[in-house]
């Protein structure tokens, strides 16, 4: 159970639009390897709905209900990361989720490695309808 005001707390960022350029340049200047990765999860973030905005912070592709961040991105050496700011809170029956902070968790990504496509897409719609619950009595 979460105390009474953590449900509340919303991760706010200024700037964020519909489509933002700069992340489909942000694509094209990774390894195409796992560029493709990064860019299909990220596109499974932007059809979730007509509030989902987008935004570059703190170097990535984020994804916001309205200005409150749900997921990113994240491209590293030999991995992707699809990461979601609330994951210590989403129900994970497939066990996808890596990371021990308090709030955030994500999924780890390698070229020619299987994923759960399924597990994946559950995640991304959770964290996304989660933030709309959070979001929504403000």
């Amino acid at each position: 159970m979460t105390a009474p005001n953590a449900r509340s707390r919303v991760l706010r960022f200024n700037g964020a639009v519909k489509h933002e350029r700069a992340i489909d340049e942000w694509f094209d200047r990774r390894p195409a390897a796992l560029s493709s990765i990064a860019r299909e999860w990220f596109a499974r973030m932007r059809e979730c709905g007509d509030d989902v905005r987008e935004l570059l912070h703190d170097g990535h592709p984020t994804a916001c209900v309205g200005d409150a961040g749900f997921g990113y991105v994240n491209v590293f050496t030999a991995h992707v990361n699809v990461g979601f700011f609330r994951g210590a809170e989403l129900r994970d029956p497939a066990g996808a989720l890596v990371g021990d902070g308090r709030f955030m968790r994500h999924v780890k990504l390698r070229p020619g490695t299987q994923v759960d496509a399924a597990a994946l897409r559950a995640l991304i719609v959770a964290a996304y309808r989660d933030m709309q619950e959070r979001v929504e009595p403000e």
